[in-house]
């Protein structure tokens, strides 16, 4: 594997490739902004491909934009042009450098800087004017209005949204992370892009967030398997303090056990648990159109079914051991016995979320 030199690795960007470059076994050497000029020159001979990340964009004065923008990268361009092989670079820039403003001025400056070392030395060198960057370890009230957001809400901190309107452009760090290390893998030899980005506005950057911590008192959790809503929920999440790591549910005991659910979907319906002690036996009713799935994952049960028109039976024993999943079919009545001697501890999806106006569920006998 090539040996990356990554400048900016302590930042919100560099962390997540540095973790990643580790995980797929490269060598990392580490450029800090204040490295002399000797030094810096050193450890790049030992690179082979070159990621630079480190830049200011949150200073103090409007000067640190020309040292840190600017003079970090004609730093680092003047020690590459040291060494006797030109090192492939990839340069995360902002689409800000369109803007005639000071970051805006720094970054094309930056950019011209990197450039034109490409030029005199033959190296390929790939300039990313990226747009807001969102993700896991990102500093809150600094590089992200959704790390901020992510963070207060998750901490019950209050957020301030001046126009709910105003337009966000969005790449998630993971994406970002992918395309560094297939530009990496070509050797800078052929562009790579960040896909995909995302379109969103403040407000409904709000409520989405909103939704997610919501979640654990409703229930619902919506799609987030994929896309924008699948990286929003982890940058969410990232935010959670230890001590929330968990969340209690509502359950409810009687004399046969215990029932919780567990989770809602708007479209794919819920998910929840029970436990029956020795004996007991749940169920008994039919469905029209709702389907369930059990598995038992502690104890022994016995599934009951009738066929409601013709009277037909049929029982299935299954036990936690041999782990399988018995579906209920519509027109057929079931219920669940414990057969074992321990309490038993079932697992059920449903395919709809449970409507008390319209359950869809009929008290009827099973087995005889």
């Amino acid at each position: 594997m090539p040996t990356i030199a990554v400048t900016g690795a302590n930042g919100f960007i560099g962390r997540n490739l540095v973790v990643r470059l580790g995980e797929a076994n490269h060598q990392i050497i580490e450029i800090a902004r204040d490295l002399d000029f000797a030094a810096m020159v050193e450890k790049l001979s030992g690179a082979e491909f070159v990621v630079h990340l480190a830049g200011v964009n949150r200073p103090e004065t409007e000067a640190e934009f020309e040292t840190g923008n600017v003079g970090m990268s004609e730093k680092l361009a003047r020690a590459l042009h040291q060494l006797e092989q030109p090192l492939p670079l990839v340069f995360s820039s902002s689409i800000h450098a369109d803007l005639d403003n000071p970051y805006g001025r720094s970054k094309r400056a930056a950019e011209a800087v990197l450039v034109e070392y490409g030029k005199v030395a033959g190296a390929p060198v790939h300039i990313w004017r990226l747009p807001n960057v969102f993700g896991k370890w990102c500093r809150p009230n600094y590089n992200s209005v959704v790390a901020t957001f992510c963070n207060n809400i998750a901490k019950g901190l209050p957020i301030k949204v001046t126009d709910p309107g105003a337009a966000l452009h969005l790449v998630y760090i993971d994406d970002v992370v992918d395309a560094l290390l297939a530009l990496i893998a070509n050797g800078g030899a052929q562009p790579v892009s960040v896909e995909p980005a995302y379109q969103t506005t403040l407000g409904e950057l709000v409520t989405e967030i909103e939704t997610l911590r919501d979640s654990r008192q409703t229930l619902v959790t919506g799609a987030v398997g994929t896309g924008f809503r699948r990286a929003l929920h982890a940058t969410y999440l990232s935010y959670l303090e230890p001590v929330n790591f968990s969340y209690p549910l509502v359950t409810h005991t009687d004399p046969r056990g215990t029932f919780a659910e567990m989770l809602r979907t708007p479209d794919a319906g819920q998910f929840s648990f029970f436990t029956a002690h020795p004996g007991i036996t749940r169920g008994g009713h039919y469905h029209h159109s709702k389907t369930e799935k059990f598995l038992v994952v502690q104890g022994k049960a016995r599934f009951g079914f009738r066929h409601v028109l013709t009277d037909e039976t049929f029982t299935l024993d299954t036990d936690a051991s041999l782990p399988q999943v018995v579906e209920t079919v519509p027109g057929w009545s079931h219920d669940i016995t414990n057969i074992g001697d321990d309490t038993m501890v079932v697992m059920l999806w449903a395919n709809e979320v449970f409507d008390r106006n319209k359950p869809d569920t009929i008290t009827a006998r099973v087995l005889p």
